[in-house]
């Protein structure tokens, strides 16, 4: 499987051309409930999808390898045409830039999550409920009242992000290592201490300190009803990748309303537009003001995976037709290209992502038509694009907007 990777060609070769819009259904993937039952995009009424189907090119991509279940940031890193598998990224530095939090190099971020347990300390609700946002500020001011001293010698930031997820950074010199998480991943299991794989002192020293905060950070929730505990996710630094608008020559706009994604789009360069509202038509309201200003365009729609992840397959379902319904006033606006895919798989039967292949389209008036009439998975396996890996489809994008010179003579 071809895994694109060669930016320094891409600089080569980049040139002006028409404006790419990549629309992105977070956790599109599905499967059927139950025996020869369709999946939540082929239940879904999507005319204008369909329509998209027919007249460009399908087919299903693959995030990081075959088999492998993506998490999102690394899936996102592969629609950016960034392998993932090369750019590891932990998901605490993707919440942080994606809260606006200005990184430093000497921070270490993770990303946390409220979670309700037990008098044994087992964890009964990863997400606490789903508390309110209203709900993550309070506890986090908490927090940061209670540990912000907790580390002598280091800085403590704890912010909100959403609902039940907030940020945790540790600031001062000679943070490091490659650290395990403390999330079990499911209920019924007590949280995990954090571990250094790396096996250097920096790493040894790390660890121990983020256990020592999480201690006090879990007593001082001791006495919440919900969100009496916490875990964290995806400790890590900055690792600087190489800039989006430079190896593509593209100004780059995100319209994402959850931080985690709008942390990913930031980390490769990309300007985080500000819009009021959380539905498709608000982020198109917003793609439309913007229009003139960037050459690419990266919109977000998270409800479909949050409706994977809880199982409620006919939810899903609706949010994938109020994606429907906004893809008429996206083609108003004339894009040489627009990609509409999930950055990964993530099935209502299952509750979880999920390593299957993500239906994608690519539609452009330089697109070659295949037989596929629907936009589905079963369709999509049998369309132009084949099964591929996720990092070739913006280079194909380029292509159809013209936006790539030719390469040799």
């Amino acid at each position: 499987m071809i895994v694109f990777t060669e930016h320094d060609m891409m600089k080569d070769l980049q040139q002006p051309g028409g404006k790419i819009v990549l629309l992105v259904m977070d956790g599109l993937g599905g499967l059927p409930m139950e025996p020869g039952g369709p999946t939540e995009l082929e239940a879904a009424n999507t005319p204008n999808l369909d329509r998209l189907a027919a007249e460009g090119s399908t087919g299903l991509s693959v995030p990081i390898r075959p088999g492998i279940e993506p998490g999102s940031g690394p899936a996102h890193l592969s629609l950016f045409s960034y392998d993932p598998v090369r750019y590891e990224i932990g998901r605490g530095v993707l919440e942080a830039l994606g809260i606006g939090f200005p990184l430093t190099p000497n921070d270490l971020a993770a990303r946390g999550n409220f979670a309700t347990a037990d008098a044994d300390g087992v964890i009964v609700d990863r997400r606490a409920g789903r508390i309110s946002t209203e709900e993550c500020i309070r506890l986090c001011e908490k927090l940061q009242a209670a540990t912000g001293d907790a580390l002598p010698g280091y800085e403590v930031f704890v912010k909100p992000v959403k609902e039940h997820r907030f940020v945790l950074v540790i600031r001062g010199e000679g943070l490091g290592g490659q650290l395990t998480e403390t999330d079990p991943l499911e209920t019924g299991k007590k949280p995990l201490p954090v571990t250094d794989e790396s096996g250097t002192p920096e790493g040894k020293r790390t660890a121990e300190l983020v256990n020592q905060w999480v201690e006090k950070a879990r007593a001082a929730l001791a006495d919440e009803p919900r969100a009496n505990s916490l875990n964290l996710r995806g400790l890590a630094k900055d690792p600087g990748l190489p800039r989006f608008p430079n190896i593509y020559g593209m100004r780059a706009a995100a319209i994402a309303v959850y931080p985690m994604y709008r942390g990913v789009a930031s980390l490769v360069g990309m300007e985080v537009i500000e819009f009021e509202g959380d539905r498709p038509e608000h982020e198109v309201d917003a793609l439309a003001r913007i229009w003139n200003d960037y050459d690419f365009f990266f919109i977000h729609v998270k409800k479909t995976d949050s409706y994977g992840e809880d199982g409620n397959f006919q939810a899903k379902v609706h949010e994938i037709e109020a994606v429907d319904a906004v893809i008429p006033r996206i083609l108003e606006l004339e894009p040489g290209a627009l990609i509409v895919t999930g950055d990964h798989s993530t099935p209502a039967r299952l509750r979880s992502h999920s390593w299957h292949p993500v239906p994608t389209l690519l539609w452009s008036p330089t697109a070659m038509p295949d037989q596929v009439q629907r936009f589905g998975e079963r369709a999509c396996a049998s369309g132009h694009l084949g099964v591929f890996h996720a990092t070739t489809l913006l280079p194909q994008a380029m292509a159809h907007a013209g936006r790539l010179k030719r390469f040799g003579a």
